[in-house]
């Protein structure tokens, strides 16, 4: 901790009065033009509609066949923009990267995008043509048309939720589509987007049914596109969802177990190398390091952003802040001229600390110097035993500029970054 001067090495005195905390001959020009410039910041909106419910999925969603009313939350969406840009005063705030996700952003309509991010231009004086525009997409929902308005909108980024090229796998995964449609979709967008945007294919390790083989097949399938990015996520089978009910409580599918999963994980870590796949966090690799989601990266480092849409989130200056997670209530309150905040969250000392290391460690390295600069102590007099525990255990290494994640500690994901949030909160009780 920061060392503290004991009360009886100083003498009691009437002077010097202390007026104010630091001292003036701190004080310097640079600090001032830092403060006069506006913040760059994300946008987040949330499209939470999809064509069916995956078997592993835990999200609140809305499934289009209960026919909810895409038009009028649309409507509702734009006009919560309008509402939080002016409630929050951040129209003039240079923004970094935006990111449509869901759901199933891509299902919706050619004008409906049209009219979202001209709501969002209009908004946003800096809005601009540079800025990382990203929106995630299924296949079953990609057509030649769309890619192609997304395109002339100024997309930047697609993700496109595969999760397996194997048939079997995708039926027992409940995705609507199959292999061949997969490939369809990635190619349109290849053709659409003519080189203007970077694509990015997720794919889940331990889904029901996979075997070293079929995540072997899955691998070179999705490498063989030729994509910019692949992003491997662990599948979770949280209680919420079918694949827990069948795979954990029923016992009616096979699911890998934690050994297994590791396995997978390790082969796409070696295989992603050797194809020169590059990764910028723990579980996205892109090609010769071409491509980063400027969003997520952003945020982990703590940039502000605000989300738009029915339960969405965004971190403003030191708090959270939370839209209602109900379609009808949200539609409804804003339809009355009022936000749909719901909930929020004020950060302390320790929770932003504990916020960037935990988050930060997702992206491979710990700037030591840039703590150091935010917080005023090294990141080694809170938790330096822990850190020395996880570099002997071949977790991280450690220099004067950084901690970085060796492939061990890539392999365990926020192992690590949790593994040192506990150290120091432990350090503050």
């Amino acid at each position: 901790m920061v060392a503290i001067v004991e009360r009886s090495q100083l003498e009691p005195k009437r002077l010097p009065l202390i007026t104010n905390y630091p001292s003036f001959r701190k004080w310097n020009k640079a600090a001032l033009d830092e403060k006069l410039q506006d913040d760059p910041m994300c946008i987040y909106v949330h499209i939470p509609f999809c064509t069916q419910r995956c078997s592993f999925c835990y999200y609140k969603t809305v499934d289009l066949k209960e026919r909810p009313e895409v038009d009028g939350y649309v409507d509702s969406l734009c006009k919560e923009i309008e509402m939080g840009v002016d409630r929050f005063d951040i129209g003039n705030r240079p923004i970094h990267a935006v990111y449509f996700g869901g759901g199933t952003p891509s299902l919706l309509k050619e004008h409906h995008f049209v009219k979202i991010i001209e709501t969002l231009r209009n908004k946003f004086k800096h809005f601009e043509s540079r800025n990382q525009l990203s929106v995630e997409a299924e296949p079953l929902t990609v057509s030649k048309s769309k890619m192609e308005t997304l395109a002339k909108l100024g997309v930047t980024r697609l993700s496109m939720g595969v999760q397996s090229f194997n048939d079997k796998i995708i039926k027992l995964s409940g995705r609507g589509h199959d292999e061949k449609q997969a490939y369809r979709a990635i190619d349109i967008a290849q053709k659409a987007g003519n080189g203007q945007w970077t694509i990015n294919i997720d794919l889940l390790s331990g889904l029901a049914g996979e075997t070293p083989e079929t995540w072997a097949e899955s691998l070179e399938c999705a490498l063989n596109t030729g994509v910019e990015s692949i992003t491997v996520y662990k599948m979770e089978a949280f209680a919420n969802t079918e694949v827990y009910k069948l795979g954990v409580r029923e016992e009616t599918i096979e699911l890998p177990d934690d050994e297994q999963e590791i396995e997978f994980m390790r082969y796409a870590m070696e295989r992603f190398e050797r194809a020169n796949y590059i990764p910028w966090s723990f579980f996205t690799y892109t090609k010769n390091g071409s491509d980063e989601s400027k969003y997520i990266s952003s945020i982990w480092r703590g940039m502000d952003f605000y989300g738009f849409g029915v339960s969405a989130f965004g971190s403003l200056g030191d708090g959270l802040l939370q839209n209602t997670s109900d379609l009808e209530k949200y539609n409804e309150i804003v339809n009355q001229g009022e936000l749909p905040l719901a909930r929020g969250y004020r950060f302390n000392g320790l929770d932003l600390i504990v916020r960037e290391v935990l988050m930060g460690m997702k992206l491979l390295t710990l700037d030591l110097k840039g703590f150091k600069k935010r917080h005023g102590f090294k990141l080694q007099t809170l938790c330096g035993s822990t850190l020395k525990e996880l570099a002997d255990e071949g977790f991280i290494t450690i220099s004067e500029q950084e901690v970085a994640l060796t492939s061990k500690g890539i392999l365990f994901g926020d192992f690590v970054g949790q593994t040192l949030a506990n150290a120091i909160e432990k350090a503050y009780r």
